[in-house]
């Protein structure tokens, strides 16, 4: 599911599964005009970081096969927005310092417009 590209722009790519999350971004990314694409294994990933890339968000809670995903990333470094819960930080840790910022659902969603149009800057990490 991705949304369309102006001319030269950098999208966000968004390593997501739940539905739930996937509509409210997209959602978001369309009113605030940022195209995304998402995708959902580390080949999908690969191939979508093949274009200009703002960055890429991803869920830390969606059980990704994590080592292949940051294999795929790193090479790239593309900015890296990951989230996750309150409830699951500690579980998500491990990953927290592979990723340019770590933020809540929450906070998540109260500041993704600005994150989309704005792009990503290294902020404290969500801790456990």
């Amino acid at each position: 599911m991705s949304q369309p590209s102006p001319a030269g722009a950098a999208r966000v790519v968004a390593v997501v599964k739940d539905l739930f999350f996937v509509a409210r971004i997209g959602e978001t990314a369309r009113l605030a005009g940022v195209p995304i694409q998402f995708v959902k294994t580390a080949d999908a990933l690969a191939a979508a970081l093949g274009s200009p890339t703002r960055f890429v968000l991803l869920d830390l809670t969606g059980d990704f096969d994590y080592d292949r995903v940051f294999a795929t990333l790193e090479p790239r470094r593309s900015p890296v927005l990951g989230f996750t819960t309150h409830v699951l930080a500690r579980r998500t840790q491990p990953w927290h310092a592979r990723c340019d910022r770590v933020v809540t659902k929450e906070t998540l969603t109260q500041e993704l417009p600005s994150l989309l149009t704005g792009g990503v800057t290294a902020k404290d990490q969500v801790a456990p």
